[in-house]
């Protein structure tokens, strides 16, 4: 008889303030520039969408999202780099979406490095497309570094 290992699958729920340090080190492990800790709590404050995946009861992951006035903005998404092609990211990102979806929101929209090859070539495969660009948007090493405006349409 062969056992069969089942592997448990991420969850979403809400962020609370309890999640901030494991966000936060999430963060910092992917990201050269992370956000504050004052950012995450005024995403938090002002009521963002702000969501943690969860995997065998560890934060993997995190997703921040404004909505209003039927447009939604990706704020933030990050996976634990530990996590990494395994389609976490993926998933964070179509939960997002349908709350966008939920919201009422008919278009999504993000920035992204255009350096950032991974998620680039995900946000494509999930259907954004580039609608223009932001000079000088990220902070770099070397100075500014520009972002690519994404966008997608919601509609069903």
């Amino acid at each position: 008889m062969s056992a069969v290992l089942k592997r448990s699958l991420p969850a979403f729920r809400p962020m609370n303030l309890r999640d901030l340090g494991a966000v936060l080190a999430i963060e910092r492990a992917a990201y050269r520039f992370p956000w504050s800790e004052a950012i995450f709590r005024d995403c938090l404050r002002v009521g963002y969408c702000c969501w943690v995946l969860e995997h065998e009861a560890a934060v993997a992951g995190y997703g921040i999202m404004q909505v209003a006035v039927g447009e939604s903005h990706i704020l933030n998404i990050c996976v634990h780099p530990a996590y990494h092609r395994q389609g976490f990211g993926r998933a964070l990102l179509t939960r997002l979406l349908e709350i966008a979806r939920e919201h009422r929101a008919d278009t999504a929209l993000l920035e992204v490095r255009p350096t950032n090859d991974a998620a680039v070539a995900l946000y494509r495969h999930m259907g954004f497309h580039e609608v223009g660009v932001r000079r000088a948007y990220y902070p770099g090493h070397r100075g500014k570094e520009d972002a690519l405006i994404l966008a997608r349409s919601l509609a069903v």
